[in-house]
């Protein structure tokens, strides 16, 4: 019969008795350093904040990574991120869908212009490049819909806000729920001007729960 192996708490004394594992400060003690490895081992992500759907969504948009068409009117945005779980673990067979309005406010409610249902890569590391979204009435902030569907893991409805919108009025932490308009701060993002092109890029990682 073959010997149990040891479980994880084991497996770490076995480490710190045999000096694998050893306290960055004296004054730490052998049980204080196996609690606080464990809980920096199991330290979870925050679940990206859930948002409301909007009434334009529109199911079978194609798995397009370049929306932006030569000519478009807009300032040219790359936005990129990575489709996680609460450990930081990738999820694999997300599927993400991504739409909003053109730069003059507009959804494309017959066509998919600026849609697009993409399957983050191997690394689940997802990148689209489009414009910058125009305001409208109904949504004063630019925004970026988004819905996440990942085989084991909760479906996520939400959006990405742009910390350089007027809306904000160059104080995003002080007026991101101004009107109510965003679920969280961190759904406001900060934004990076680059002199080729010239063009923005933001970065957006999602947080999947586990079903």
């Amino acid at each position: 019969m073959s010997e149990a192996k040891p479980d994880r708490r084991q497996m770490l004394e076995l480490c710190i008795s045999r000096s694998l594992l050893i306290a960055g400060a004296a004054s730490i003690s052998q049980t204080r350093l196996l609690a606080l490895w464990q809980g920096a081992e199991t330290q979870m992500h925050k679940p990206t904040n859930a948002e409301v759907l909007g009434p334009f969504f529109r199911k079978g948009a194609p798995d397009a990574k370049v929306l932006r068409a030569p000519g478009d009117p807009g300032l040219p945005l790359k936005v990129s991120g990575r489709v996680m779980n609460t450990r930081g673990q990738l999820v694999e067979g997300a599927k993400v869908d991504f739409w909003h309005a053109d730069h003059n406010g507009l959804y494309d409610t017959r066509g998919y212009r600026y849609r697009t249902k993409l399957t983050p890569n191997e690394k689940s590391e997802y990148s689209v490049e489009t414009v910058m979204p125009g305001h409208y009435s109904d949504r004063p902030a630019q925004h970026i819909h988004y819905l996440i569907a990942a085989p084991g893991h909760k479906t996520l409805i939400t959006q990405a806000y742009f910390a350089t919108d007027p809306f904000f009025e160059g104080n995003p932490e002080k007026n991101w729920n101004k009107r109510g308009i965003a679920a969280n701060k961190e759904l406001v993002l900060p934004v990076k001007l680059f002199e080729t092109g010239p063009h923005t890029e933001v970065t957006f990682d999602i947080v999947l729960e586990k079903a």
